[in-house]
């Protein structure tokens, strides 16, 4: 923001997490009791917007353009399609299942999204190009993810063993 530039940053990132916020936001409105997962993603949807915002301001003209192309059609288009898709043709668990699906492929891209640099520190062989403090925190937050899963047995948030579930009743 001091050079009043997005530099060579690409919006692609912003755009991705902020629809992935918004599918997990959607997730946790469709499963009964999910109110972590609504509260930290609604923050997200706001964070990423803010990023958004900030990033259409100083980008340039052509950039610009792309840049809220690219958002209208993921973060408006392919939500409304989930969103209608969802509410239209499923009900209740399959609901839910559905969304909480589609949210974890996202997830798996933009976690696997570091390891696009692998080529590069390969190649060079430097690890100047690996985004380690990213690659950290990624790690972290889905470390996260998969403790509260566990904690409050949710097979679409993290690896639950499902029998186990059974014979507790919460299944």
């Amino acid at each position: 923001m001091k050079n009043r530039s997005t530099e060579d940053f690409s919006s692609l990132p912003y755009i991705c997490t902020l629809l992935n916020c918004s599918l997990w936001t959607y997730y946790g409105i469709t499963k009964p009791g999910e109110y972590l997962v609504v509260t930290v993603n609604g923050f997200g949807i706001l964070v990423e917007t803010i990023y958004i915002i900030l990033f259409l301001i100083y980008a340039p003209k052509v950039i610009r353009a792309k840049t809220a192309i690219l958002a209208m059609i993921l973060d408006v288009g392919v939500l409304a399609a989930a969103t209608v898709t969802t509410q239209l043709a499923l009900q209740g668990e399959a609901r839910s299942g559905a969304v909480g699906i589609m949210g974890a492929g996202l997830n798996i891209v933009m976690y696997s999204s570091p390891l696009a640099v692998m080529k590069t520190v390969v190649t060079t062989k430097s690890v100047a190009y690996m985004p380690f403090l990213l690659s950290f925190f990624f790690f972290l937050n889905g470390g996260v993810w998969l403790l509260y899963a566990v904690l409050v047995r949710d097979v679409i948030l993290g690896p639950i063993d499902e029998s186990r579930q059974k014979e507790d009743g919460a299944i």
